[in-house]
């Protein structure tokens, strides 16, 4: 629902747009000023699901805060665990198992493809087509089902713990990937038929959310919607982590930075990572799927931090030991909150109902901005 207010410059309209769910993919608060339908101004108010996750981490555990984060970018929650697990295992220098380096990247990338899915899916239907919603749910349930016999759920998995993972893959993990893969590569080309190629939807995003690589860096901003604007930031490639460097798979670069752009993007990377699963698929080294650690973790004193790359872009987990079972300091470096930084300058001389398709294509999930 939108709320209008006239405010004192005649010429200029003041509109709030949420923070009801799913106007804006979450509870987020938008305060725009308007001349007409063009743009001058967007503010983003924050904070309505925020629920101090940092400060909860404070009283947890080293084996129970990596799961607070399962909460945050919710569609990358195999991800959030993943580096959370890696920062601990950096201060409890504590090697992890070939077969569980395995299974993390393969959950990583099934992951990353169930979030692209959605995002198609979700974005398609923010700019006026129906359809898309309900053929990428189609694909990403199987990838659902998938988690859910090995992990126990579908969205907030809580499968990665320090040292490797929680459980063993299900006898029935290797065949349903590749029923899966067989069923999403005849597919995937289905998306671009009804969306990529449609003048419609190219006319709504190109042209449309400009940002240049050198505002895209000042901002901050990672993942897909950086690497839109040509900027290199893969922390898969940039920092590997796990069996990355042994993977032969592309950072994909568009140098369009506009929506359009940063949405081929994301379509190019479904096949990278449909990529890299093929790779590991097949080739799960044998052995233990955890390493052996203590029951009661305690961290040396001192700093440690780690990254990877979720869906959205870079989560960096900075972790500030004294030398107990519990963290003194957690600080998360999560993806959303920067990208939505530069929404203000992507949006400001565009058309209102272009502000739509600008913010689907930053893929913005609201509680890894709040926190």
């Amino acid at each position: 629902m939108t709320e209008e207010v006239v405010i004192t410059d005649q010429d200029d309209l003041i509109i709030n747009v949420g923070p009801q769910h799913p106007s804006t993919h979450g509870v987020l608060h938008l305060v725009i000023t308007l001349n007409g339908e063009t743009v001058k101004k967007v503010e983003p108010h924050l904070g309505y699901i925020h629920r101090s996750i940092e400060k909860m981490c404070e009283s947890l555990t080293y084996r129970q805060f990596i799961y607070t984060t399962s909460r945050m970018d919710y569609l990358s929650s195999h991800i959030n665990n993943h580096c959370c697990a890696m920062c601990v295992e950096k201060g409890l220098q504590v090697e992890v198992p070939p077969r569980a380096q395995v299974i993390r990247v393969l959950m990583d990338e099934l992951t990353r493809l169930a979030s692209h899915q959605l995002w198609w899916g979700a974005l398609a239907m923010d700019v006026g087509a129906l359809t898309p919603f309900f053929l990428a749910f189609r694909e990403r349930e199987m990838i659902n089902d998938i988690m859910e016999e090995t992990c126990g759920t579908r969205l907030t998995m809580n499968y990665m713990v320090p040292g490797g993972v929680m459980a063993d893959i299900h006898p029935n993990f290797q065949r349903r990937v590749h029923e899966f893969l067989a069923h999403f590569k005849r597919k995937i080309d289905e998306y671009d038929e009804l969306i990529t190629d449609n003048i419609i939807f190219q006319n709504r995003t190109k042209g449309i959310g400009f940002i240049s690589k050198e505002d895209a860096i000042s901002y901050g901003m990672s993942g897909p919607s950086a690497r839109g604007s040509g900027v290199q930031c893969d922390i898969r490639k940039l920092y590997p982590y796990e069996v990355y460097d042994k993977l032969q798979f592309k950072e994909i670069i568009e140098s369009g930075g506009d929506c359009f752009a940063r949405y081929m993007v994301r379509m190019k990377e479904m096949k990278q990572s449909m990529s890299i699963v093929e790779q590991l698929i097949d080739n799960i080294p044998e052995g233990d799927f955890q390493a052996k650690t203590k029951n009661v973790l305690k961290l040396p004193k001192g700093e440690f931090y780690s990254r990877v790359e979720t869906a959205r872009g870079e989560l960096g987990v900075y972790i500030i030991s004294e030398g107990g079972t519990t963290p003194y300091r957690i600080k998360f470096r999560s993806p959303g909150y920067s990208n939505l930084s530069a929404l203000d300058h992507m949006t400001r001389g565009q058309k209102i109902g272009d502000m739509v398709a600008i913010m689907g294509t930053l893929d913005l999930v609201i509680p890894d901005i709040d926190r």
